[in-house]
């Protein structure tokens, strides 16, 4: 009998068994879109599902395209495991963002618009309107569109426009005298990407089940350029659209005020440099190439699409009054234990530790849990975090309102929490105008916990009770992300959080704690060992399993403890929603 020899397994170091964390993030994506076509879900949620993958890819090119590009520029190595080039990053990035686009348009013309066609929703193009209805929009375009539009010529005497960040852009050709000369007409976002056609007036909605038509905004600006242009020929209008780099680039250890300095980035981010140009396949080759040359774009950063540009809109269609093509209303879950009244919020934690999952179990006494303090005499201190509160606050509303001489209240808000500086500038302003101690964050890191600590006076002395969460203290998200809520009075946590909080505020720095994994400072090493504690007892013969539920997988450190715990025999399951930089 002859023995074959074991087939030498890859060296941790193989940069064949890390996944590029953008080609990942892109296959990340695809799932999304792959659930537009998946007929279990409601047609609008299919559609939604298809706006969503083009604001994530939006959002993909302002942040991790043009870091690409920056790095490219300053001739910096990638030092992932993966061992991919800047430059074939982007080259990956390109190739499948063509098919992906194509993607999105073949299912949105193929599947999505026929089957809303069925349900008596109908996008419709200009040209195949009755002559009546193309009269209706055109007197709609007079009062409610052609008001708000500005044509900019573009001449030596009317320098190239700034485009704005992700508008929708007309570029219109016109015969004037003899030449052809270029103007730039910007689509206003502050009326509807899709027109109704048969709107009756005064109305602003159908009622449920009637057929409707809708027309694109940009459609019905190019029928009526005539309005804008009266006595000109116009020979062509094509639509386009630029994303620009929105990474923030802030010099924080040289920044005296880090509000201020955000503040003047967030100022510049709308002249960030131009990482995609997209237009429409109707534009000539020279007009595009012109185009790319004002906007400073390469020649390869321009995306052809057909259909029409920029698909984040369509989630307009998921506000028709048509439930029956949308998820019913969850109606989440109040625990009986937080049901009663919210006085009782604290002595409901002093009977057990509370683990809430959201959006099933309700956010509310997550809310309650703040503004029973906010409103409690016996209330000492209130110390929390904010990453992403959204509008109208409660959390905020309560803190505000927490504010007193006997109530000591400090805020952490993050100021550099990515697409929401800008509303937190304005939470942290409001919060310092009541007296709120706040807190920025720390140079060089994002504050990213989601922690609350109470300190309470009661009959025994001072008791603290702490929330911490895997989501952000914002109503609205808690009703999408599936995410924990842990309330507690254990002491040790309790103390870890005050430790936390000191580390956050102060200039405390602390190395060790009790109970509570803290990045950067235990999370890493503490969660190696746990795996390596997983496969010793698989090298003993023992049982040992590993299951991590995870929004990405990225660090190399982990992801090498895992693949050496495999080799031992750990069964490993993985929940990773985003990016998953560990190839299975």
């Amino acid at each position: 009998m002859v023995k074959t020899a074991p087939q030498p397994q890859p060296q941790l170091t193989d940069p064949g068994l890390f996944i590029n964390r953008q080609t990942s993030w892109l296959a990340f994506n695809d799932r999304v879109l792959a659930n537009a076509r998946d007929e279990r879900h409601p047609l609008l949620e299919r559609v939604r599902f298809l706006s969503i993958s083009e604001t994530n890819l939006d959002e993909f090119f302002m942040i991790r395209v043009a870091g690409l590009h920056k790095q490219v520029i300053l001739e910096r190595p990638n030092t992932d495991p993966d061992g991919m080039s800047p430059e074939e990053q982007l080259s990956r990035i390109h190739e499948h963002t063509t098919r992906f686009f194509a993607e999105q348009r073949r299912i949105l013309r193929e599947e999505l618009l026929p089957a809303l066609a069925k349900q008596g929703v109908n996008l419709r193009s200009h040209a195949e309107l009755s002559k009546k209805d193309r009269q209706a929009l055109r007197e709609r375009f007079k009062r409610e569109v052609l008001p708000i539009l500005t044509p900019l010529a573009i001449d030596p005497a009317h320098p190239f426009p700034h485009i704005s960040n992700l508008s929708l852009n007309l570029l219109v050709v016109i015969h004037d005298k003899g030449r052809r000369v270029l103007a730039r007409v910007k689509a206003p976002n502050t009326v509807p990407r899709f027109m109704q056609v048969n709107l009756q007036d005064g109305a602003t909605t159908l009622s449920p089940h009637a057929e409707v038509d809708f027309v694109r905004l940009e459609e019905v600006v190019s029928a009526n350029l005539d309005e804008l242009f009266p006595g000109k020929k116009i020979a062509g209008c094509h639509t386009f659209q630029v994303t620009r780099d929105a990474d923030l680039d802030i010099q924080e250890d040289e920044a005296a005020d880090l509000l201020s300095a955000i503040e003047y980035e967030l100022d510049q981010r709308r002249f960030g440099e131009s990482v995609r140009l997209v237009v429409s396949e109707d534009m000539p080759e020279r007009l595009r190439t012109w185009l790319a040359g004002h906007l400073g774009t390469e020649m390869n950063e321009i995306y052809e699409v057909s259909d029409f540009v920029g698909l984040s809109s369509l989630e307009e269609f998921t506000h028709l009054t048509r439930p029956d093509l949308l998820y019913p209303p969850l109606t989440p879950r109040m625990p009986r234990e937080l049901a009663r009244d919210s006085g009782a919020m604290f002595q409901a934690v002093q009977q057990g530790d509370v683990l809430l999952y959201h959006p099933y179990d309700s956010f509310a006494p997550v809310v309650d849990f703040v503004r029973s303090a906010a409103s409690d005499p016996d209330v000492l201190a209130i110390k929390q975090t904010l990453y992403r509160v959204g509008a109208n606050s409660p959390i905020v509303a309560a803190l505000l309102a927490a504010r007193d001489e006997d109530t000591q209240v400090a805020v952490l808000v993050e100021l550099k929490a990515r697409f929401d500086e800008q509303p937190n500038i304005g939470w942290a302003r409001q919060l310092e105008a009541q007296g709120v101690h706040v807190a920025y964050g720390l140079v060089g890191l994002k504050t990213h916990c989601k922690v609350a600590l109470i300190v309470r006076r009661e009959k025994d002395g001072l008791h603290r009770y702490v929330h911490l969460g895997t989501g952000n203290y914002n109503p609205g998200t808690a009703r999408i992300y599936t995410d924990f809520s842990y309330f507690t009075d254990d002491p040790e946590i309790c103390d870890d959080a005050a430790d936390l909080f000191n580390y956050l505020t102060g200039y405390s720095r602390q190395d060790e704690y009790l109970k509570l994994l803290v990045a950067p400072v235990t999370l890493r090493k503490r969660v190696v060992e746990m795996i390596e504690r997983e496969r010793e007892r698989a090298s003993r013969g023992e049982q040992a399993q590993i299951i991590f539920k995870l929004n990405n997988l990225t660090d190399p450190q982990v992801i090498d403890a895992l693949y050496r715990a495999s080799r031992a025999g750990v069964r490993i399951e993985l929940l990773i929603r985003s990016i998953c930089c560990l190839a299975p």
